[in-house]
């Protein structure tokens, strides 16, 4: 017989739930020592029910969170033994992971004897081994070409740390020091989650608990379908286009129809353009993540974002297609681009059925990654370039967040502190501003991108690649609103011209001395410029914002 439970009861399981995965973010934060993480912030935090629901997550990466459900499906689907003290590891696309960079820890919550959940920790490690430092291969045709594969494995056994697997990754990857420290972070901010979990238990009973996350599910829907049905009915579409794939194909479109019938909506991508041979593909878990994030960002803010605030969406895709790739062609770009074209889609058509909830087009994503030794100590270095983040869309809310990242994760990624990345690094930010003019004009306009000069400083010649989009098309503006300026980033090398750096290069040399000229774009438009009012015009110019 299921327990009662009261609302008051419920409130507090739903509070504590958040207060849980919060805490465990905090202690990922606090404990892991690559600047990808303890800087930047790249990683989530969430707990999923043995059937692989959503229960609760933190406030961290859109992208990762999206995609866990289909992690948990894929350990649940490997073991059918698991045991109190086991830890669970998986980074493989094609076993529900997202790309290969983002690394997911599992531990398993029991409660006299009976598994009811698992804590989760997604988080993006700075080296996955593969043939380019950090992960990103511009020049992948496979997967194996990204980085080392993992599928559900454990790596610990009933409490029992498997020291040969954990040392044999470490092997793989080209800073083990940072691997052993990320990794054991991980592992303590899921066990943390556990004995939260065990704490909640022991106080309100495990019953009490899973019922009170039942009704926390069901109120979800019911809230999810009120706001849903007083939207417009139809067939709505929408598309958005890719820079190119790095091998000479240009313009690769996603397309989204979504259909809208009462309190459903169904997302069919299987119209989308044929998938490629590079690192552009996605994973079939990260599509779903990003079709989930775009109906996610239409709904109200204190919605909790749970399985039962999605039980109302399906989604249709082909394989074969960009948005879902055959197994073992290379995702790694995937968790940023195809899935801000993919969200973009979504939000254009849905702008047709209701446009004051729809955005405009965020930042794409335009990464450097640098290898070198740093003159300081010695040592070899990889650091990655989270600094100059582009422009938020605006809205009906008004005009967008300026340097706040991209549509993928919404202001979860952190630029972190400069002073500390010139600490650790041999790094100059020389200028570090916002760009005028690179946000979209409209009744609200965009926010607006970063000006970034980037001197090098090591003594000895680097090395550079790039992962990127957004040089051909800016964000997208909406509802009449214009589109940004797109990005621009060159190297300047003394005594050269400077060259315009390609988003997807390999191998390039970075001298001494050398800048990176970051220029990175805003976000889209809402609404005619006609209607933006001259007291805003005013300030734009006033605050430099135009000029």
């Amino acid at each position: 017989m299921k327990p009662s439970v009261d609302p008051i009861t419920r409130s507090v399981v739903q509070h504590r739930l958040t207060s849980i995965v919060t805490e465990m973010g905090e202690a990922m934060l606090r404990t892991s020592y690559s600047q990808i993480l303890n800087s930047s912030r790249d990683f989530s935090i969430a707990i999923c029910d043995t059937n692989a629901r959503l229960v609760a997550q933190a406030d961290h990466i859109p992208i990762h969170v999206g995609a866990l459900p289909w992690a948990t499906r894929a350990v649940e689907e490997r073991f059918d033994d698991v045991a109190p003290g086991d830890v669970i590891l998986l980074n493989d696309p094609y076993h529900g992971g997202s790309h290969l960079q983002d690394m997911t820890i599992f531990v398993p919550i029991f409660d006299q004897g009976k598994r009811l959940f698992w804590t989760i920790v997604r988080a993006h490690l700075s080296d996955v081994g593969g043939a380019t430092y950090g992960g990103y291969n511009p020049k992948a045709t496979e997967i194996w070409q990204e980085g080392i594969r993992i599928p559900p494995i454990k790596i610990y056994e009933a409490g029992k740390r498997r020291g040969d697997i954990i040392d044999m990754l470490a092997l793989n990857v080209r800073n083990p020091r940072d691997f052993h420290g990320d990794f054991s972070a991980m592992i303590g901010a899921a066990h943390l989650g556990e004995r939260r979990l065990a704490s909640l238990f022991k106080e309100l009973s495990a019953p009490v608990v899973h019922q009170a996350i039942e009704m926390i599910l069901d109120s979800a829907e019911t809230r999810t379908r009120n706001i849903v049905s007083s939207w417009k009915d139809g067939v709505f579409h929408g598309e958005a286009f890719l820079d190119d794939d790095g091998r000479g194909r240009e313009n690769i479109r996603i397309a989204a129809t979504v259909t809208k019938k009462g309190s459903d909506i169904e997302i069919d991508l299987s119209a989308s353009d044929p998938q490629t041979d590079s690192f552009v593909n996605s994973s079939h878990a990260n599509m779903q993540a990003a079709c989930v994030m775009a109906f996610a960002y239409l709904i109200d803010a204190d919605v909790p974002k749970n399985a039962g605030s999605l039980r109302l969406l399906r989604v249709k895709a082909k394989r074969g297609t960009v948005v879902w790739s055959d197994e073992g062609l290379p995702v790694s770009f995937c968790t940023s681009h195809p899935s801000n074209e993919i969200i973009e889609a979504i939000v254009k058509a849905m702008a047709q059925c209701c446009p004051d909830r729809a955005m405009a087009g965020w930042g794409r994503r335009f990464r450097i990654a640098i290898q070198g030794e740093n003159p300081r100590t010695g040592r070899q270095f990889i650091w990655h370039m989270f600094q100059a983040r582009p422009g938020g869309g605006a809205s009906s809310g008004g005009d967008g967040w300026s340097s706040i990242g991209e549509w993928h994760s919404v202001g979860g990624i952190k630029f972190g502190s400069i002073e500390v990345a010139e600490a650790r690094f041999p790094l100059l930010f020389r200028h570090h501003e916002f760009l005028a003019n690179s946000g979209g004009d409209g009744q609200f306009r965009g926010g607006l991108g970063v000006a970034l000069d980037l001197v090098v400083q090591t003594e000895k010649p680097a090395i550079a690649n790039t992962a990127g989009e957004g040089v051909r098309h800016g964000s997208c503006g909406l509802l009449g609103g214009s589109d940004s300026a797109p990005h621009r980033y060159s190297l300047l090398s003394e005594g050269q011209p400077g060259r315009a750096l390609a988003t997807k290069e390999i191998g390039i040399e970075v001298l001494p001395g050398d800048c990176f000229e970051v220029r990175s774009s805003g976000g889209g438009g809402w609404g005619s410029p006609e209607l933006r009012s001259e007291a805003a015009r005013k300030l734009d110019r006033e605050l430099g914002y135009v000029n």
